[in-house]
């Protein structure tokens, strides 16, 4: 019996309340499952399974899967489809509050978090990724197309904004695949892309409070020159210096600068604040 016609014999329909929009493209699934997988084997915590369709393809190439669901109407129906599969492992919880890396640790690498994100969390699934980007190998995440975007923007561009440099700090990141949001049901009324987050082996920024501080008043303001953005940062005696000193030009904005750029006056700012009495 096909996922939906179970869904439907059971009476149940996808839940608004967990942003359920259940994926049916099979080509789509088998180049998400290859993204997680190549080369094939290692560990993958697949958030949000639930009909499986993913995890199906999931479960032909990874060594371990943990596939995570919320919604225990659908549990039942994916420890029975995937009983016969002992490398799968389904496992009834919330995401944004579950230790990814505990179901992660006692598996072969590469170790690799997947899904297709809630749009209603994706943001909060984001950051969680970001955490523990150096614990894991790579997060594959189908998101809004408008979020897939902000993810992969580079400096300059319209999408360029704070989330980019957060996770572009911890990781590579690309938009591999554009999905229409005819691949769901029920269809979404935006488009989705999926984006690839590989982790820097070395990050290209360390995420302190205050380089999310910098970053944040630089985008906060970001129709205003980043002299202007910057002022409660650091006396304007103190702040030209210090972005002189990173070599940062004040009358830019902030969709110009680089992770590096944001990083280099982070320490900067740090230094000026070690001399303040």
């Amino acid at each position: 019996m096909k996922d939906l016609d179970w869904l439907r014999s059971q009476g149940l329909r996808p839940k608004k309340s967990f942003g359920q929009n259940f994926l049916h493209d099979v080509r789509i699934a088998e180049r998400i499952a290859a993204l997680a997988t190549s080369p094939t084997g290692g560990s993958v915590l697949e958030i949000g399974a639930g009909m499986g369709a993913l995890t199906e393809h999931l479960a032909g190439r990874a060594a371990q899967v943990v596939a995570v669901e919320r919604d225990r109407d659908l549990v039942p129906y994916l420890v029975q489809k995937f009983e016969s599969h002992e490398h799968v492992h389904v496992h009834e919880a919330d995401a944004a509050k579950l230790d990814w890396l505990a179901q992660l640790q006692d598996g072969p690498r590469p170790h690799v978090v997947a899904g297709n994100l809630p749009y209603s969390i994706t943001g909060r699934l984001v950051q969680r990724a970001i955490r523990v980007a150096r614990q894991i190998d790579r997060a594959v995440f189908m998101v809004q197309r408008e979020v897939a975007d902000r993810l992969a923007a580079a400096p300059g561009s319209k999408s360029y904004g704070m989330l980019s440099v957060f996770t572009q700090a911890a990781f590579d990141v690309r938009l591999e695949i554009k999905v229409s949001s005819g691949a769901f049901h029920p269809a979404p009324k935006v488009d989705s892309g999926v984006v690839l987050l590989v982790s820097h082996e070395t990050p290209r920024a360390e995420e302190t409070p205050l380089f999310a501080e910098v970053v944040r008043r630089a985008f906060a303001a970001r129709r205003k020159t980043l002299r202007n953005a910057w002022k409660q940062l650091l006396p304007r005696e103190s702040l030209e210096p210090a972005a002189e000193a990173a070599g940062v030009d004040l009358s830019a904005r902030a969709e110009t600068l680089a992770v590096e750029d944001f990083a280099r006056m982070t320490a900067a700012v740090a230094a000026k604040k070690s001399d303040e009495p």
